[in-house]
């Protein structure tokens, strides 16, 4: 159990604090939940980037 919300807390931080996404910028919870939706994709695109760079070096 402290395992699980430790890796949920570094991919808030992560998003927060790299990606400089602080705050939504739309309203309306349909357009929230996109936008939320593009971000967590966009994070886990750039995961999976950084993680097929380290395989190919």
């Amino acid at each position: 159990m402290k395992n699980r919300s430790h890796d949920i807390e570094t991919c808030f931080g992560d998003i927060k604090q790299n990606m400089l996404f602080r705050r939504v910028h739309l309203r309306g919870l349909q357009k929230v939940e996109a936008e939320c939706i593009i971000v967590a994709m966009a994070h886990n695109l750039r995961k999976m980037n950084c993680a097929s760079a380290r395989e190919a070096a």
